[in-house]
């Protein structure tokens, strides 16, 4: 595995990791079919050094991977605090772009597939919405919108109050203090990144502070593959959540998989073995 540090233009440093596939690849190129390159953008304060044990397997059936790194997150330097000001914008339309540049160089012959997990995929449909046809495909895992309508019984108002209490701490604190909770704490992030997801979790729409266009109507316009993939004992995006973010594609050709396996909403990257078969197989049906 190589790792290619990436300095943005605030001095944030940023690791991409790209994994090529073992052996010969597996999947031929010709015009109509070139061959893949999974990106794999990680959850919310989860190391993108972690998806390896996802991303190994993955590269011995034949695929190319990348796994990127969320500012602020994993081996990302410096970690968020007061000053930081970054949100869902300046991820889609600063650091999505630098980092698919190496993926791009190091992998010439290869499309990319945005594999997004959690707010990884809802970052991953705001950055297909602004480079329109430049990406093969989206995959979305234990991915959905935190939009507490689309969540049942007591999780509907629990994640409306929960989200604007995390923001609301984020902005008295200058940011979020995850890394001193020990139970969903999300890790240490910047307020604006938080403001944003606590948005989108009251109104159910992509309003990022300082956002360039309307991601709304751009990704309602989106006509790409999309593979979206829940899983059993996952509280955090349950059907009705992946589902959110599926209606925002109405022109997208989607598939859906539940894995009936209980991995709950991180497992399927330790356990990989299901989620895999179910990725390869899509993304060879292509």
């Amino acid at each position: 595995m190589e790792t290619v540090p990436i300095r943005m233009p605030d001095g944030t440093t940023v690791p991409v990791r790209l994994i090529p596939a073992k052996g010969a690849h597996r999947h031929a190129i010709t015009p109509d079919a070139p061959r893949p390159v999974v990106v794999i953008v990680p959850g919310l304060g989860v190391p993108g050094e972690f998806y390896s044990l996802f991303g190994m397997p993955l590269a011995a059936r034949g695929f190319d991977v990348a796994l990127l790194e969320l500012r602020g997150n994993g081996d990302s330097e410096p970690k968020p605090g007061p000053s930081s000001s970054y949100g869902y914008q300046e991820l889609v339309s600063v650091d999505f772009p630098a980092m698919f540049s190496v993926v791009r160089d190091r992998f010439p012959d290869s499309t990319p597939y945005l594999l997004g997990h959690s707010m990884g995929g809802q970052l991953g449909v705001m950055y297909a919405s602004r480079i329109r046809g430049r990406l093969g495909g989206l995959i979305l895992v234990a991915s959905g919108t935190p939009y507490h309508r689309g969540y049942r019984g007591l999780a509907a108002p629990g994640f409306l109050l929960g989200s604007a209490a995390i923001s609301l701490t984020a902005n008295l604190a200058g940011f979020w203090p995850g890394d001193t909770i020990t139970a969903g704490g999300f890790g240490r992030q910047s307020k604006v990144l938080i403001a944003d997801w606590a948005r989108l979790a009251r109104s159910g729409r992509f309003e990022p502070a300082g956002a360039d266009i309307d991601y709304e109507e751009r990704i309602a316009r989106l006509k790409l593959p999309v593979l979206s993939i829940t899983l059993a004992g996952d509280d955090l995006t349950p059907p009705g959540s992946a589902r959110h973010l599926l209606d925002k594609l109405p022109h997208a050709d989607i598939t859906t998989w539940h894995n009936p396996a209980p991995l709950g909403h991180n497992g399927w990257i330790s356990d990989p073995a299901s989620t895999v078969d179910c990725v390869e197989k899509w993304l060879r049906d292509r």
